[in-house]
């Protein structure tokens, strides 16, 4: 299910690391997937619905090249992702053999998909790069994916960076790399997470000014009614 558009520019103006906050007040502490670093810099903060790819560790009989043209395929599950998505993979932490390759993240990007996130490794890295289509990787290798890995299907909940992602989990990624939102606490980090990044701008403006740490960060209660007259005014 696509996210509306409100709900993507408030998350496009929220950092991965705000949001790991936001989260570990409700108790989630394992958000933040391992081993997924933009593959360029100056790639955009980027935000979407998780789309699965599930891989397991390679299996000789199945993991060959005609196994690309099988209706239970990458290039199968490409034409099943709904424009608007981002593509998560589960890599399996495999660094000898590309998930992807330059003519797949083509097609993604035709199709209009946001990104693609990985704790695995990208193939083509030429090609790849010549696409306008931002990716989160884990480094980059030769082989393809038949290599080191067995694709067995998607849209089911797969495990990436050492993180649970569930199909129509929300994803935001940016230069710290990927995180993941439950889509039952999507409302919630809707409702407090541009509060803790207008909050914690306040407090950057404070320790530029040279306030001390103890009792700004975190606040106590004096701290706390001077930042309460802050936004009062800006609401003025």
């Amino acid at each position: 299910m696509a996210l509306d558009p409100g709900s993507v520019n408030i998350l496009k103006d929220i950092s991965t690391a705000t949001l790991t906050t936001v989260l570990l007040k409700k108790g989630l502490r394992n958000v933040w997937m391992r081993g997924t670093k933009p593959l360029r810099s100056g790639q955009p903060r980027c935000v979407g619905t998780a789309f699965t790819f599930r891989f397991v560790p390679a299996r000789e009989d199945l993991a060959t090249p005609a196994s690309w043209g099988s209706p239970i395929s990458t290039r199968a599950a490409i034409e099943a992702m709904p424009e608007g998505s981002i593509a998560v993979i589960d890599g399996q932490g495999v660094s000898d053999a590309g998930v992807f390759g330059d003519i797949l993240v083509s097609r993604m990007a035709k199709r209009g998909m946001v990104a693609m996130v990985t704790d695995g490794v990208v193939r083509d890295l030429a090609g790849v790069l010549s696409v306008d289509f931002p990716v989160w990787c884990n480094g980059v290798a030769a082989s393809p994916s038949v290599a080191g890995l067995t694709f067995v299907n998607w849209q089911e909940p797969i495990g990436c960076g050492g993180v649970a992602v569930f199909p129509d989990d929300i994803i935001v990624v940016d230069d710290d790399g990927a995180v993941v939102i439950p889509a039952s606490l999507l409302a919630d980090v809707l409702a407090e997470a541009p509060e803790q990044e207008r909050m914690e701008a306040w407090i950057m403006q404070e320790v530029g000014r040279g306030t001390p740490l103890p009792g700004l960060y975190p606040m106590n209660a004096e701290t706390k009614a001077r930042y309460e007259l802050f936004k009062a005014g800006q609401s003025t």
